[in-house]
Protein backbone atom coordinates (compact mmCIF):
# COMPACT_ATOMS: atom_id res chain seq x y z
CA UNK A 1 0.00 0.00 0.00
CA UNK A 2 3.17 1.89 0.01
CA UNK A 3 2.70 3.95 3.18
CA UNK A 4 5.84 3.68 4.06
CA UNK A 5 6.81 6.11 1.06
CA UNK A 6 5.08 9.27 2.53
CA UNK A 7 3.46 10.38 6.09
CA UNK A 8 0.74 13.05 6.35
CA UNK A 9 2.13 13.91 3.00
CA UNK A 10 5.49 14.31 4.25
CA UNK A 11 7.80 12.20 1.34
CA UNK A 12 10.48 9.80 2.81
CA UNK A 13 13.58 10.02 0.97
CA UNK A 14 14.54 7.68 -1.82
CA UNK A 15 17.29 6.03 0.63
CA UNK A 16 14.71 5.62 3.79
CA UNK A 17 12.25 3.82 1.38
CA UNK A 18 15.31 1.49 0.17
CA UNK A 19 15.86 0.92 3.78
CA UNK A 20 12.75 -0.26 4.77
CA UNK A 21 11.77 -2.17 1.91
CA UNK A 22 15.46 -4.07 2.45
CA UNK A 23 14.31 -4.60 6.09
CA UNK A 24 11.38 -5.72 5.00
CA UNK A 25 13.02 -8.54 2.78
CA UNK A 26 15.32 -9.53 5.87
CA UNK A 27 12.36 -10.03 7.83
CA UNK A 28 10.96 -12.38 5.22
CA UNK A 29 14.07 -14.33 5.18
CA UNK A 30 14.15 -14.75 8.70
CA UNK A 31 10.48 -15.41 10.10
CA UNK A 32 8.81 -16.34 6.29
CA UNK A 33 5.94 -14.88 4.57
CA UNK A 34 2.54 -16.35 5.15
CA UNK A 35 1.11 -14.08 2.86
CA UNK A 36 -1.31 -16.45 1.24
CA UNK A 37 -1.97 -18.77 4.22
CA UNK A 38 -5.15 -19.17 5.43
CA UNK A 39 -6.33 -18.48 9.39
CA UNK A 40 -8.86 -18.63 11.02
CA UNK A 41 -10.18 -17.22 14.81
CA UNK A 42 -12.49 -18.56 17.77
CA UNK A 43 -13.30 -16.58 20.69
CA UNK A 44 -13.13 -17.89 23.96
CA UNK A 45 -13.65 -16.31 27.52
CA UNK A 46 -10.36 -14.66 28.85
CA UNK A 47 -10.40 -16.20 32.60
CA UNK A 48 -8.19 -13.47 34.53
CA UNK A 49 -10.61 -10.56 32.64
CA UNK A 50 -13.72 -12.16 31.72
CA UNK A 51 -15.35 -11.70 35.10
CA UNK A 52 -14.47 -8.24 35.44
CA UNK A 53 -15.25 -6.31 31.80
CA UNK A 54 -16.51 -9.30 29.94
CA UNK A 55 -13.30 -9.94 27.69
CA UNK A 56 -12.87 -12.67 25.19
CA UNK A 57 -9.58 -13.95 23.70
CA UNK A 58 -9.30 -14.70 19.75
CA UNK A 59 -7.24 -17.62 19.44
CA UNK A 60 -6.47 -19.46 16.44
CA UNK A 61 -9.31 -21.55 14.65
CA UNK A 62 -9.72 -24.53 12.29
CA UNK A 63 -13.34 -22.63 11.33
CA UNK A 64 -14.33 -18.99 10.28
CA UNK A 65 -14.56 -17.07 13.13
CA UNK A 66 -18.79 -16.47 14.10
CA UNK A 67 -18.97 -13.88 15.88
CA UNK A 68 -20.75 -14.03 18.97
CA UNK A 69 -21.75 -10.15 20.28
CA UNK A 70 -24.13 -7.89 18.70
CA UNK A 71 -21.79 -5.13 20.13
CA UNK A 72 -18.20 -6.48 19.32
CA UNK A 73 -15.21 -4.62 19.82
CA UNK A 74 -11.48 -5.60 18.90
CA UNK A 75 -8.58 -4.53 21.35
CA UNK A 76 -5.27 -5.08 19.17
CA UNK A 77 -1.94 -5.18 21.22
CA UNK A 78 1.18 -6.99 21.81
CA UNK A 79 3.21 -7.43 25.05
CA UNK A 80 6.11 -5.19 25.05
CA UNK A 81 6.40 -4.45 28.96
CA UNK A 82 3.38 -4.03 30.84
CA UNK A 83 1.98 -0.44 29.41
CA UNK A 84 0.20 -1.42 26.74
CA UNK A 85 -1.66 -4.58 27.68
CA UNK A 86 -2.40 -2.09 30.61
CA UNK A 87 -4.10 0.68 28.21
CA UNK A 88 -5.99 -2.56 26.62
CA UNK A 89 -7.33 -3.94 29.75
CA UNK A 90 -8.42 -0.15 30.42
CA UNK A 91 -9.77 -0.15 26.76
CA UNK A 92 -11.96 -3.13 27.11
CA UNK A 93 -13.26 -2.41 30.85
CA UNK A 94 -14.61 0.69 29.44
CA UNK A 95 -16.29 -0.70 26.47
CA UNK A 96 -17.67 -3.23 28.35
CA UNK A 97 -18.91 -0.52 31.02
CA UNK A 98 -20.40 1.18 27.44
CA UNK A 99 -22.09 -1.87 26.51
CA UNK A 100 -19.45 -3.55 23.98
CA UNK A 101 -18.01 -6.96 24.25
CA UNK A 102 -14.24 -6.34 24.29
CA UNK A 103 -12.32 -8.72 22.28
CA UNK A 104 -8.56 -9.17 23.00
CA UNK A 105 -6.40 -9.62 19.40
CA UNK A 106 -3.41 -9.99 20.60
CA UNK A 107 -0.56 -10.54 18.01
CA UNK A 108 1.96 -12.13 19.52
CA UNK A 109 -0.07 -14.99 20.82
CA UNK A 110 -1.04 -15.94 16.72
CA UNK A 111 2.40 -18.23 17.44
CA UNK A 112 2.42 -19.58 13.87
CA UNK A 113 1.67 -16.47 12.21
CA UNK A 114 5.02 -13.94 10.60
CA UNK A 115 3.90 -11.34 12.57
CA UNK A 116 3.80 -13.62 15.54
CA UNK A 117 7.35 -14.23 15.02
CA UNK A 118 8.61 -10.77 14.10
CA UNK A 119 6.48 -9.43 17.65
CA UNK A 120 7.93 -11.70 19.92
CA UNK A 121 11.63 -11.21 18.37
CA UNK A 122 11.63 -7.37 19.17
CA UNK A 123 10.23 -7.36 22.16
CA UNK A 124 12.99 -9.85 23.49
CA UNK A 125 15.40 -7.01 22.27
CA UNK A 126 13.38 -4.26 24.00
CA UNK A 127 13.24 -6.32 27.12
CA UNK A 128 16.82 -7.25 27.07
CA UNK A 129 17.74 -3.76 26.68
CA UNK A 130 15.56 -2.14 28.92
CA UNK A 131 17.36 -4.61 31.97
CA UNK A 132 21.05 -3.32 30.25
CA UNK A 133 19.64 0.13 30.48
CA UNK A 134 19.48 -0.32 34.68
CA UNK A 135 22.62 -2.55 34.75
CA UNK A 136 24.83 -0.70 32.53
CA UNK A 137 25.05 3.06 32.68
CA UNK A 138 27.07 3.67 29.58
CA UNK A 139 25.07 1.35 27.32
CA UNK A 140 22.02 3.89 28.87
CA UNK A 141 23.86 7.12 28.21
CA UNK A 142 25.19 6.52 24.51
CA UNK A 143 22.36 3.97 23.45
CA UNK A 144 19.14 3.49 25.18
CA UNK A 145 18.30 6.58 25.94
CA UNK A 146 19.01 8.05 22.44
CA UNK A 147 17.10 5.23 20.97
CA UNK A 148 13.95 5.72 23.14
CA UNK A 149 13.94 9.49 22.75
CA UNK A 150 15.68 10.37 19.12
CA UNK A 151 15.65 7.25 17.29
CA UNK A 152 12.37 6.07 17.39
CA UNK A 153 10.99 10.03 17.23
CA UNK A 154 12.07 9.89 13.21
CA UNK A 155 9.64 9.27 10.38
CA UNK A 156 12.00 6.87 9.09
CA UNK A 157 11.57 4.96 11.92
CA UNK A 158 7.93 5.05 10.48
CA UNK A 159 8.96 4.13 7.39
CA UNK A 160 10.24 0.71 8.11
CA UNK A 161 7.41 -0.16 10.74
CA UNK A 162 4.67 0.72 7.80
CA UNK A 163 6.31 -1.82 5.44
CA UNK A 164 7.05 -4.67 8.08
CA UNK A 165 3.03 -4.21 9.54
CA UNK A 166 2.27 -5.61 5.90
CA UNK A 167 3.54 -8.67 7.27
CA UNK A 168 1.38 -8.87 9.90
CA UNK A 169 -1.76 -8.59 7.88
CA UNK A 170 -2.72 -12.92 7.55
CA UNK A 171 -4.24 -12.98 10.79
CA UNK A 172 -6.76 -9.85 9.81
CA UNK A 173 -8.94 -11.68 7.61
CA UNK A 174 -11.61 -13.40 9.58
CA UNK A 175 -12.26 -9.74 11.12
CA UNK A 176 -15.59 -7.87 9.44
CA UNK A 177 -14.64 -4.92 8.00
CA UNK A 178 -16.61 -2.58 9.73
CA UNK A 179 -16.07 -4.20 13.34
CA UNK A 180 -14.60 -1.30 15.67
CA UNK A 181 -10.77 -1.54 15.63
CA UNK A 182 -8.77 -0.11 18.84
CA UNK A 183 -5.20 -0.28 18.38
CA UNK A 184 -2.83 -0.01 22.02
CA UNK A 185 0.54 -0.46 20.57
CA UNK A 186 0.86 1.05 16.67
CA UNK A 187 1.51 -2.15 14.48
CA UNK A 188 -1.65 -3.81 15.42
CA UNK A 189 -3.17 -0.61 14.26
CA UNK A 190 -1.11 -0.70 11.15
CA UNK A 191 -1.83 -4.29 10.31
CA UNK A 192 -5.17 -3.34 10.59
CA UNK A 193 -5.42 -0.25 8.53
CA UNK A 194 -3.57 -2.57 5.26
CA UNK A 195 -5.71 -4.95 6.67
CA UNK A 196 -8.71 -2.44 5.33
CA UNK A 197 -10.92 -2.57 8.44
CA UNK A 198 -12.50 0.62 8.13
CA UNK A 199 -12.46 2.35 11.67
CA UNK A 200 -9.54 2.14 13.74
CA UNK A 201 -8.55 3.90 16.76
CA UNK A 202 -4.80 3.99 17.44
CA UNK A 203 -4.37 4.87 21.10
CA UNK A 204 -0.93 6.38 21.63
CA UNK A 205 0.87 5.67 25.36
CA UNK A 206 3.24 7.45 26.45
CA UNK A 207 3.87 11.82 26.67
CA UNK A 208 6.48 12.20 24.39
CA UNK A 209 5.57 12.18 20.43
CA UNK A 210 7.60 10.09 18.04
CA UNK A 211 6.65 8.91 14.68
CA UNK A 212 7.11 5.51 15.37
CA UNK A 213 3.59 5.70 16.87
CA UNK A 214 1.61 7.04 13.89
CA UNK A 215 -0.48 4.79 11.93
CA UNK A 216 -1.71 6.90 8.63
CA UNK A 217 -5.37 6.28 7.98
CA UNK A 218 -5.74 5.97 11.83
CA UNK A 219 -7.44 8.03 14.39
CA UNK A 220 -4.88 8.77 16.74
CA UNK A 221 -5.38 9.61 20.34
CA UNK A 222 -2.87 11.16 23.16
CA UNK A 223 -3.67 11.61 26.64
CA UNK A 224 -1.99 15.03 27.22
CA UNK A 225 -2.29 18.14 25.47
CA UNK A 226 1.30 18.65 25.34
CA UNK A 227 1.59 15.17 23.54
CA UNK A 228 -1.28 16.54 21.26
CA UNK A 229 0.22 19.85 19.80
CA UNK A 230 3.98 17.54 19.21
CA UNK A 231 1.81 14.83 17.10
CA UNK A 232 -0.03 17.87 15.71
CA UNK A 233 3.19 19.31 13.86
CA UNK A 234 5.44 16.22 13.79
CA UNK A 235 7.68 18.34 16.24
CA UNK A 236 10.90 17.31 15.52
CA UNK A 237 10.55 14.59 13.97
CA UNK A 238 12.61 15.34 11.14
CA UNK A 239 15.45 17.43 12.69
CA UNK A 240 14.29 21.02 12.06
CA UNK A 241 12.41 20.58 9.35
CA UNK A 242 9.22 22.24 9.80
CA UNK A 243 6.64 18.99 8.28
CA UNK A 244 2.84 19.44 7.54
CA UNK A 245 0.82 18.88 10.09
CA UNK A 246 -1.55 16.16 10.51
CA UNK A 247 -4.81 16.57 9.49
CA UNK A 248 -8.28 17.77 11.78
CA UNK A 249 -9.01 14.33 11.74
CA UNK A 250 -5.76 12.42 12.41
CA UNK A 251 -5.97 13.46 15.98
CA UNK A 252 -7.46 13.91 19.21
CA UNK A 253 -6.99 14.51 22.62
CA UNK A 254 -8.99 12.63 25.18
CA UNK A 255 -7.46 12.61 28.56
CA UNK A 256 -6.04 9.60 30.56
CA UNK A 257 -6.59 5.88 29.30
CA UNK A 258 -7.80 4.60 32.60
CA UNK A 259 -9.93 1.31 33.88
CA UNK A 260 -14.28 2.08 34.31
CA UNK A 261 -12.90 0.42 37.85
CA UNK A 262 -11.12 2.79 38.80
CA UNK A 263 -12.53 6.35 37.52
CA UNK A 264 -15.93 4.84 39.21
CA UNK A 265 -14.36 4.08 42.73
CA UNK A 266 -12.35 7.23 42.31
CA UNK A 267 -14.11 9.43 44.97
CA UNK A 268 -14.67 6.87 47.26
CA UNK A 269 -11.17 5.74 47.12
CA UNK A 270 -9.95 9.34 47.35
CA UNK A 271 -11.63 9.94 50.39
CA UNK A 272 -10.55 6.66 52.37
CA UNK A 273 -6.98 7.62 51.33
CA UNK A 274 -7.38 10.90 53.36
CA UNK A 275 -9.11 9.44 55.96
CA UNK A 276 -6.31 7.08 56.42
CA UNK A 277 -4.61 9.86 56.62
CA UNK A 278 -6.20 11.91 58.68
CA UNK A 279 -6.17 9.27 61.58
CA UNK A 280 -2.47 8.62 61.18
CA UNK A 281 -3.28 4.96 60.27
CA UNK A 282 0.02 3.05 58.44
CA UNK A 283 0.22 4.14 54.60
CA UNK A 284 0.36 1.47 51.99
CA UNK A 285 2.96 1.56 49.94
CA UNK A 286 2.67 -0.43 46.10
CA UNK A 287 5.82 -1.10 44.48
CA UNK A 288 5.46 -2.48 41.20
CA UNK A 289 7.99 -4.40 38.79
CA UNK A 290 7.89 -3.38 34.99
CA UNK A 291 7.38 -5.23 32.35
CA UNK A 292 10.81 -5.91 31.96
CA UNK A 293 11.83 -6.46 34.78
CA UNK A 294 14.60 -3.96 35.56
CA UNK A 295 13.83 -2.38 38.98
CA UNK A 296 15.43 -5.20 41.36
CA UNK A 297 18.51 -3.38 42.45
CA UNK A 298 16.91 0.11 42.45
CA UNK A 299 13.82 -1.42 44.88
CA UNK A 300 16.11 -3.34 46.90
CA UNK A 301 17.53 -0.47 48.40
CA UNK A 302 14.32 1.46 48.56
CA UNK A 303 12.86 -1.73 50.39
CA UNK A 304 16.06 -1.94 53.10
CA UNK A 305 15.57 1.98 53.84
CA UNK A 306 11.60 1.15 54.54
CA UNK A 307 11.62 -2.00 56.47
CA UNK A 308 11.59 0.08 59.89
CA UNK A 309 8.60 1.86 59.16
CA UNK A 310 6.96 -1.38 58.34
CA UNK A 311 8.20 -2.97 61.80
CA UNK A 312 7.03 -0.02 63.48
CA UNK A 313 3.33 -0.07 61.50
CA UNK A 314 4.18 3.43 60.04
CA UNK A 315 4.10 1.97 56.59
CA UNK A 316 2.98 -1.15 54.49
CA UNK A 317 4.50 -2.65 51.46
CA UNK A 318 2.59 -4.19 48.99
CA UNK A 319 5.22 -5.39 46.36
CA UNK A 320 3.94 -6.72 42.89
CA UNK A 321 6.44 -8.78 41.01
CA UNK A 322 4.15 -9.29 37.89
CA UNK A 323 5.19 -12.15 36.05
CA UNK A 324 9.23 -12.34 36.78
CA UNK A 325 10.19 -14.51 39.56
CA UNK A 326 13.66 -13.95 39.38
CA UNK A 327 13.20 -10.55 40.70
CA UNK A 328 12.02 -12.01 44.17
CA UNK A 329 15.20 -14.27 43.85
CA UNK A 330 17.04 -11.27 43.52
CA UNK A 331 15.84 -8.92 46.19
CA UNK A 332 15.72 -11.89 48.94
CA UNK A 333 19.59 -11.99 48.50
CA UNK A 334 19.70 -8.12 48.64
CA UNK A 335 17.55 -7.67 51.62
CA UNK A 336 18.40 -10.55 53.91
CA UNK A 337 15.31 -9.62 56.23
CA UNK A 338 13.04 -9.57 53.23
CA UNK A 339 11.78 -13.30 53.44
CA UNK A 340 11.27 -13.86 57.35
CA UNK A 341 8.96 -10.92 57.33
CA UNK A 342 6.88 -11.33 53.81
CA UNK A 343 4.31 -12.94 53.00
CA UNK A 344 4.11 -14.80 49.70
CA UNK A 345 1.23 -14.38 47.64
CA UNK A 346 2.42 -16.36 44.50
CA UNK A 347 0.17 -17.98 41.42
CA UNK A 348 -3.16 -17.92 43.54
CA UNK A 349 -5.48 -15.55 41.86
CA UNK A 350 -8.25 -16.04 43.98
CA UNK A 351 -6.20 -15.31 46.96
CA UNK A 352 -5.09 -12.03 45.39
CA UNK A 353 -8.35 -10.93 44.84
CA UNK A 354 -9.59 -11.84 47.92
CA UNK A 355 -7.12 -10.11 49.69
CA UNK A 356 -7.46 -6.80 47.50
CA UNK A 357 -11.07 -6.88 48.77
CA UNK A 358 -10.47 -7.18 51.88
CA UNK A 359 -7.80 -4.70 52.63
CA UNK A 360 -10.15 -2.35 51.06
CA UNK A 361 -11.81 -1.79 54.44
CA UNK A 362 -9.53 -3.35 56.72
CA UNK A 363 -6.42 -2.94 58.39
CA UNK A 364 -3.28 -4.15 56.99
CA UNK A 365 -0.03 -3.98 58.12
CA UNK A 366 3.52 -5.74 56.94
CA UNK A 367 4.61 -6.80 53.66
CA UNK A 368 3.07 -8.63 50.90
CA UNK A 369 4.29 -10.19 47.90
CA UNK A 370 2.60 -10.83 44.84
CA UNK A 371 3.77 -13.00 41.87
CA UNK A 372 1.73 -14.37 38.91
CA UNK A 373 2.81 -16.28 35.89
CA UNK A 374 -0.45 -16.13 34.55
CA UNK A 375 0.59 -12.43 32.35
CA UNK A 376 -2.91 -10.90 32.79
CA UNK A 377 -3.06 -11.46 36.57
CA UNK A 378 0.75 -10.04 36.99
CA UNK A 379 -0.53 -7.02 34.98
CA UNK A 380 -4.43 -6.94 36.66
CA UNK A 381 -3.31 -7.14 40.06
CA UNK A 382 -1.65 -3.69 40.01
CA UNK A 383 -5.52 -2.47 39.22
CA UNK A 384 -7.00 -4.16 42.47
CA UNK A 385 -4.52 -3.52 44.56
CA UNK A 386 -4.33 0.11 43.73
CA UNK A 387 -8.00 0.87 44.84
CA UNK A 388 -6.74 0.41 48.65
CA UNK A 389 -3.01 1.68 47.74
CA UNK A 390 -1.85 4.82 48.95
CA UNK A 391 1.32 5.04 47.20
CA UNK A 392 2.65 3.81 44.02
CA UNK A 393 6.06 3.15 43.00
CA UNK A 394 6.30 3.16 39.35
CA UNK A 395 8.78 4.17 36.81
CA UNK A 396 7.11 6.55 35.01
CA UNK A 397 5.81 4.64 32.36
CA UNK A 398 1.76 3.95 31.85
CA UNK A 399 1.37 4.17 35.32
CA UNK A 400 2.28 7.31 35.35
CA UNK A 401 -1.59 8.17 33.84
CA UNK A 402 -3.68 6.48 37.01
CA UNK A 403 -5.20 8.64 39.72
CA UNK A 404 -3.56 7.84 42.82
CA UNK A 405 -0.30 9.60 43.99
CA UNK A 406 2.59 8.18 42.82
CA UNK A 407 6.57 8.32 43.82
CA UNK A 408 8.47 8.29 39.79
CA UNK A 409 11.52 5.97 40.17
CA UNK A 410 13.85 6.39 37.58
CA UNK A 411 12.55 5.82 33.78
CA UNK A 412 13.59 2.67 31.44
CA UNK A 413 13.95 4.54 28.57
CA UNK A 414 14.36 8.71 27.90
CA UNK A 415 10.44 8.66 26.43
CA UNK A 416 9.46 7.67 29.71
CA UNK A 417 10.44 11.20 31.46
CA UNK A 418 7.71 12.92 30.20
CA UNK A 419 5.06 10.92 31.95
CA UNK A 420 6.55 11.86 35.24
CA UNK A 421 7.03 15.85 33.99
CA UNK A 422 3.45 15.40 33.53
CA UNK A 423 1.90 13.74 35.86
CA UNK A 424 4.05 16.52 38.79
CA UNK A 425 2.52 19.10 36.78
CA UNK A 426 -1.18 18.01 37.31
CA UNK A 427 -0.46 17.37 40.50
CA UNK A 428 -1.04 13.59 41.24
CA UNK A 429 2.71 12.58 41.38
CA UNK A 430 6.20 13.66 42.32
CA UNK A 431 8.82 14.44 40.03
CA UNK A 432 11.28 11.36 38.84
CA UNK A 433 13.51 10.31 41.45
CA UNK A 434 16.52 8.76 39.17
CA UNK A 435 18.63 7.23 42.65
CA UNK A 436 17.51 5.24 45.25
CA UNK A 437 18.57 8.07 47.45
CA UNK A 438 16.42 10.65 45.95
CA UNK A 439 13.61 8.12 45.92
CA UNK A 440 14.52 7.49 49.71
CA UNK A 441 14.09 11.05 50.44
CA UNK A 442 10.69 11.68 48.59
CA UNK A 443 9.19 8.81 50.71
CA UNK A 444 10.34 9.95 53.78
CA UNK A 445 8.48 12.95 52.78
CA UNK A 446 5.49 11.73 52.21
CA UNK A 447 5.20 8.84 55.03
CA UNK A 448 6.05 11.63 57.52
CA UNK A 449 4.75 15.05 56.22
CA UNK A 450 1.15 13.76 55.25
CA UNK A 451 0.33 17.39 53.81
CA UNK A 452 1.96 16.23 50.82
CA UNK A 453 -0.53 13.28 49.95
CA UNK A 454 -3.48 15.22 51.21
CA UNK A 455 -2.03 18.16 48.28
CA UNK A 456 -1.87 14.92 45.17
CA UNK A 457 -5.42 13.59 47.01
CA UNK A 458 -7.37 16.92 46.53
CA UNK A 459 -5.57 17.70 43.13
CA UNK A 460 -6.67 13.92 42.22
CA UNK A 461 -10.23 14.94 42.94
CA UNK A 462 -10.23 18.72 41.01
CA UNK A 463 -8.73 16.29 37.99
CA UNK A 464 -11.63 13.92 38.02
CA UNK A 465 -13.84 16.76 37.65
CA UNK A 466 -12.23 18.11 34.52
CA UNK A 467 -12.63 13.85 33.17
CA UNK A 468 -8.53 14.10 33.01
CA UNK A 469 -8.87 10.55 33.77
CA UNK A 470 -11.89 9.58 31.32
CA UNK A 471 -9.56 9.22 27.92
CA UNK A 472 -10.72 5.52 27.77
CA UNK A 473 -14.35 6.49 27.66
CA UNK A 474 -13.56 9.10 24.64
CA UNK A 475 -11.46 6.19 22.65
CA UNK A 476 -14.43 3.86 22.74
CA UNK A 477 -16.60 6.71 21.60
CA UNK A 478 -14.53 7.54 18.71
CA UNK A 479 -14.09 3.46 17.84
CA UNK A 480 -18.35 3.54 17.18
CA UNK A 481 -19.02 6.14 15.89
Amino acid sequence: MDKHKSLFNNQMSDAVIKKAENNAIKLSKKFGNDVHQEYHLAEEENAVLHPYFKVKNLVLSDHAWQVGSEKPLIVGNIRMGYGHYRISMAIASCANAMGYTPYWFDLPSFKPTTGAKIISHLNGLYSMGSRWSQKYPLFNRFYWEPLNYDGFKALSYNSSDQIMAELMVPIYRDLPKTIPFIATHVWPAQAAIHAGIQRVVNAIPDNWPMALHLSQGSIHTVQTLSSYFGYKTLKGMNGKKILNPMGDDDLIYTGHYIDHELVEHLSDDTAKRLSRLQSNKSKRILMTVGGAGAQSDFYATMIQNLLPSVKSNNATLYLNIGDHLHVWESLKKKVPDLEKIAVLHFNDWDETQGFAKQALNNDIFGIHVFYHQDIFAAVYSTNLLMRSSDVLVTKPSELAFYPIPKLFVKRVGGHEAWGAIHSSEIGDGTLECETPELANQMMDLLLNQPIHLEMMNELILNNHKNKVYHGAYRVVELAIK
